[in-house]
């Protein structure tokens, strides 16, 4: 059995088993997430073509490790100008290796499902309460407040 899973912008085709590097997803080393987001499934002859996602159907995975891709280099000029721009930039990825696919995901083992709503969770900083707040300036009071030890004057001889 294989799938067709959309994530990160890119559709990728998995089966049991298979390791695939998508990008960045919102979990840790050892962690098990559910991608949702299905568009074909197949089953030797049996194939089920999603309008535009298939209903229910998950693929279950393990995440690997969290890693980077390769530097890439972009080099800006403008010819007779003297104008140069260097830039460089690595890709935040996350390598997934493939657990189980099913046409029912309520089926899988229990994991994470990875939906936007989730994505934007993990994104979205964190708000603090008015305690915490108010601790935090507690605390920086009492430092301000911290005064220098005063030196003694050195005896005359």
């Amino acid at each position: 059995m294989y799938a067709l899973v959309k994530t990160g912008g890119k559709q990728y085709r998995v089966s049991k088993d298979d390791t695939i590097l998508v990008e960045r997803l919102p979990a840790e080393e050892g962690e098990q997430i559910i991608l949702s987001d299905i568009v074909m499934l197949g089953d030797g002859d049996k194939v089920t073509i999603g309008t535009p996602r298939v209903d229910g159907a998950g693929v279950s995975a393990t995440v690997v490790r969290q890693t980077r891709g390769p530097k890439i280099i972009i080099f800006r000029r403008k010819r007779r100008k003297n104008h140069r721009r260097t830039q460089g930039h690595r890709q935040d990825l996350t390598l997934l290796k493939i657990n189980e696919i099913a046409e029912d995901a309520k089926s899988l083992k229990t994991a994470k499902p990875e939906t936007k709503a989730a994505l934007k969770k993990a994104a979205a900083p964190k708000k603090e309460g008015k305690d915490a707040v108010s601790v935090k300036k507690a605390a920086a009071k009492k430092a301000a407040v911290k005064k220098a030890p005063v030196k003694k004057a050195a005896a005359k001889k």
